[in-house]
């Protein structure tokens, strides 16, 4: 079975810091037709901070946590908290692991899943972040109780995130500063979406370079 090390993987997360950076005014672009157009601003300013502090030595995990204490316990708003719970979880998962395989990889997705909902009370249909998440996690899950080998999990698992994403440009959203607009919020992506979908498809692809041929 496939796996990648735990350890001297930083990368995989600098990779996700990198992918949130180049997407910073995409993010508040699409932020500002139906929110505060800071999404990307604050998203960037989180991300880069924790990127300053992760060095190359550090194991996937311990540089999953920095960036999740970082989001945490410094960047506000509604997805300091969120998204630093995601990469703390993550982290909490895979800690103790020398080496991910399949399995482990889409358990610690679940759980953050698990832990990201509970915050806000999200789930699939409310036009969030949830609504790219779930589905990735749950496309995973699927294709790895199916017997797919790692890589196309985490292939079948980017698709559903992007599916998941562009589904919420039908929604009405239900939770957050959005939910105010009403019908007026459909036809637009959401933001928090948008962002998950970048995070998550820049882990699958590199952790499928980890993974090699």
């Amino acid at each position: 079975m496939k796996s990648f090390s735990n350890k001297g993987n930083a990368s995989i997360v600098m990779d996700i810091i990198d992918a949130i950076k180049s997407n910073k005014n995409y993010l508040s672009d699409i932020d500002g037709l139906i929110g505060d157009g800071d999404h990307g601003i604050n998203m960037n300013k989180g991300f880069s901070i924790a990127g300053q502090r992760i060095s190359d030595d550090e194991t996937f995990s311990s540089a999953m946590k920095i960036l999740g204490d970082t989001l945490l316990l410094e960047i506000g708003g509604s997805m300091g908290p969120i998204y630093g719970t995601f990469f703390r979880t993550c982290a909490l998962k895979t800690k103790d692991l020398e080496e991910i395989v399949a399995p482990e990889f889409c358990a610690m997705l679940e759980s953050a899943n698990e832990k990201v909902k509970g915050i806000g009370g999200a789930k699939v249909g409310d036009k969030t972040l949830i609504d790219t998440l779930e589905p990735a996690v749950c496309a995973m899950k699927s294709a790895v109780a199916d017997g797919l080998d790692f890589k196309e999990a985490l292939s079948v698992a980017s698709e559903a995130a992007e599916n998941g994403k562009e589904s919420t440009k039908g929604m009405v959203a239900k939770i957050g500063r959005a939910s105010r607009l009403g019908e007026r919020s459909r036809g637009v992506l959401d933001a928090g979406a948008t962002s998950c979908c970048i995070i998550l498809k820049s882990m699958m692809e590199s952790v499928s370079e980890k993974l090699g041929n």
